[in-house]
């Protein structure tokens, strides 16, 4: 199934949090603290403003943002837990650079 948001609404799957701590311990999932990173799925056309003219998103589909704590609702499809919130509820958008990806010798 595909789902296609409306209005300023995007759709975002949560990024996976760590399974272990700094030290080594594996933390259950009942103790484990949901990341407030994802990736973007999917996002709507935009928001009308007062003269009917179509104001797009400023996230894509594929970027990696941020969000708050307790932003968004959260959606089971096709198996898969989704979060559905309006664009205002996001923080920002990670921005990959070069020297972030490259191993450190």
């Amino acid at each position: 199934m595909k789902l296609r948001p409306l209005h300023d609404r995007v759709v975002i799957r949560r990024a996976e949090g760590d399974l272990t701590s700094k030290g080594g311990i594996i933390i259950p999932d009942t103790a484990k603290e949901k990341p407030q990173q994802g990736e973007v799925i999917a996002v709507g056309p935009g928001l009308r403003d007062q003269n009917g003219k179509l104001i797009p998103l400023d996230v894509k589909a594929g970027d990696t943002i941020l969000f708050g704590k307790w932003s968004g609702t959260e959606v089971r499809i096709d198996g898969e837990d989704l979060l559905i919130m309006k664009e205002a509820d996001l923080l920002g958008i990670v921005e990959k650079t070069e020297t972030a990806t490259r191993k450190v010798a």
